[in-house]
């Protein structure tokens, strides 16, 4: 069983070894629907197919001297009979491929967001964001396509060549010669087909997902793009990847173009005719019966030329299928640990001897240090020195490559990664919110949270004035990632989710860089006045910031340089004896 941090609670256990079991997996979760399908294929054809048979019979009945009306009108009723089977069969065909191509669309849709959800940051971080966008809506729909129509014609056309010549033999063993040796070239060329259509197929589709991605970036960063006039420049990169995706289609056409069974259902159709005019004229069968065979040959032309549209699209929707199933198999560093610790935190955290690399590169080195329930901790340090990437080992957005770190004790590690990660809140300099009203953005770590307990906690951050500048209020709706608003906004937005949700842990990451030092002060006495208001749970605050105000009044500030950590101490204290610090500091006056 691969890591994941988060996993639904009654998942659905699907084959990932392969595309084509994966497929085969979610078809056998509906298993009546594909007996349904095959079934109502079988019958829809063999209606089709007797309608032939009574259209010979009726030859016969009307080359006879002393044939009757009634006789006739029998075969009549017996083919009006088959047509009304065939449109029933046809509407029970039709209805078992629709229903089992939205349920395996449905169905991927979610097991791809899941095991999204479960990803872990480092994942997320060597993800772009439109090839993921492409997989989980292009691809997914692909699976759709792939069943209805693909899968359903290549199951009906199967059954429209099986049925007939089953029919034509038992016409007369005989007639079996031409239909076989069609039947043997047309499945020798579908093959190769398929052969040289599936790397092209593969192809296309991650094409499909580069176009994707740099049209994401480009959109999402079109503010950098307009600044720097890059505009020409990021039309002519997603040009060259449209003209990319086109010259796949192009391929895909030569090959189809390559594609010769309905000349050689031509020649077979002919051949067959004279085959039967043969025996007709032999004796060996009658008028009527070289019509319905040659009624019956006429129907493998549905077949042969319906195979090059299915199997492009089964071919497309394996590819699709490949790229969905290699996103959910990509392994991932955590494990949610559903078992593990689950109770209300103190606040106490502890690093031993803590090493940490992106990808083999070192960042933090053999850090070590403690923390009390209730301290505010200051992390200072240069640019890239890792002050993020060190509490982001507190929550396990990240794991210790070596030593540990404790919360209350315990191994980060031997907690349940939704019990952790709920009592603690991390506020970062660029703040993400959804293009939601702003009282679910601020709720949105809360569920439930009454309107009177969201716009306590704006106030508290500072954001209930201009919220309610806003003709709409709280009920203002924010565009995507909250650009409708400025940083500081954005910034007190994400402070007051912090105040609702109550965290035993604080992480702020130069979360007030945009808000005046007036508004900031006013905020930092909220949060000391929270603490203070809770003697028996007080809050452990982290703080990395460039504020001189904000280093000052914590409990004890950690130094930190190029990711060792080189002194730790008040504000005084580190005055007095740490060069680098004073170093920091004067750079920040």
């Amino acid at each position: 069983m691969s890591k994941r941090e988060f996993k639904l609670e009654h998942e659905y256990a699907y084959n990932r070894s392969g595309p084509v079991r994966w497929v085969a997996s979610h078809l056998l979760r509906y298993p009546l629907f594909p007996l349904a399908l095959l079934a109502s294929a079988v019958l829809n054809n063999a209606a089709y197919s007797y309608i032939q048979i009574y259209i010979g019979r009726a030859f016969d009945v009307i080359t006879q001297p002393d044939w009757l009306p009634a006789a006739l009108l029998a075969v009549a009723y017996s083919t009006v009979g088959s047509a009304i089977g065939q449109g029933i069969t046809g509407l029970m065909r039709n209805y078992s491929t629709s229903f089992i191509a939205l349920r395996i669309e449905r169905d991927a849709r979610d097991e791809l967001y899941a095991s999204l959800l479960g990803k872990s940051q480092t994942f997320h971080g060597r993800q772009r964001i439109g090839d993921i966008m492409a997989r989980a809506t292009n691809d997914v729909r692909m699976l759709n396509v792939m069943f209805s129509p693909g899968v359903m014609l290549i199951i009906d056309s199967s059954m429209a060549l099986i049925v007939p010549v089953f029919l034509m033999g038992r016409l007369d063993t005989r007639l079996l010669l031409v239909p076989l040796l069609f039947a043997m070239v047309l499945a020798i060329t579908v093959y190769d087909y398929n052969r040289r259509l599936k790397p092209v197929s593969d192809a296309q589709r991650e094409q499909f997902g580069t176009m994707n991605a740099g049209l994401t970036e480009a959109v999402a960063g079109i503010e950098v793009v307009k600044a720097n006039a890059q505009e020409q420049q990021e039309w002519q990169r997603f040009s060259g990847d449209a003209r990319g995706y086109r010259d796949y289609f192009v391929q895909q056409g030569a090959i189809e173009a390559r594609y010769w069974p309905m000349l050689a259902f031509g020649l077979a159709w002919a051949g067959g005719l004279l085959h039967a005019l043969l025996l007709w004229r032999a004796g060996a069968i009658t008028m009527g019966q070289v019509v319905t065979f040659m009624g019956l040959l006429g129907a493998l032309r549905f077949p042969t030329s319906i195979s090059i549209f299915t199997f492009n699209l089964v071919q497309q929707g394996l590819a699709s299928a490949r790229r969905i199933l290699t996103l959910i198999n990509t392994e991932t560093e955590l494990d949610e640990n559903p078992h593990g610790v689950a109770q209300p935190l103190r606040g106490e955290v502890t690093f031993e001897r803590v090493s940490f690399g992106y990808e083999g590169k070192p960042v933090l080195k053999d850090i070590s240090f403690h923390v009390n329930p209730g301290e505010t901790i200051a992390i200072v340090g240069q640019t890239g020195s890792g002050k993020t990437t060190l509490t982001h080992l507190i929550n396990r957005i990240f794991d210790a490559g070596l030593g540990r770190v404790l919360v209350d004790g315990m191994d980060v590690r031997d907690w349940s990664l939704e019990s952790l990660r709920s009592q603690i809140s991390t506020i970062e300099q660029d703040i993400f919110l959804f293009s939601r009203s702003l009282a679910e953005n601020i709720a949105f770590g809360c569920a439930g949270a009454t309107p009177e307990a969201v716009e306590a906690a704006a106030r508290e951050a500072q954001a209930h004035e201009f919220i309610m500048s806003f003709k709409d209020g709280y009920a203002t709706e924010v565009g995507e990632r909250g650009v409708t608003l400025s940083g500081g906004q954005r910034q007190r937005i994400a402070i007051a989710r912090a105040f609702l949700t109550d965290p035993r842990i604080l992480i702020l990451d130069d979360s007030t860089s945009a808000i005046d030092s007036a508004t900031e002060d006013q905020i930092q006495r909220a949060m000391r006045r929270i603490s203070k208001g809770r003697p028996d749970a007080p809050r452990t605050t982290f703080i990395i910031t460039h504020r001189l105000s904000q280093i000052r009044w914590a409990d004890r500030i950690l130094v930190l340089r190029r990711g060792e950590l080189v002194d730790q101490g008040t504000h005084d204290e580190l005055m007095g004896r740490s060069e680098a610090y004073r170093r920091i500091f004067a750079r920040y006056d």
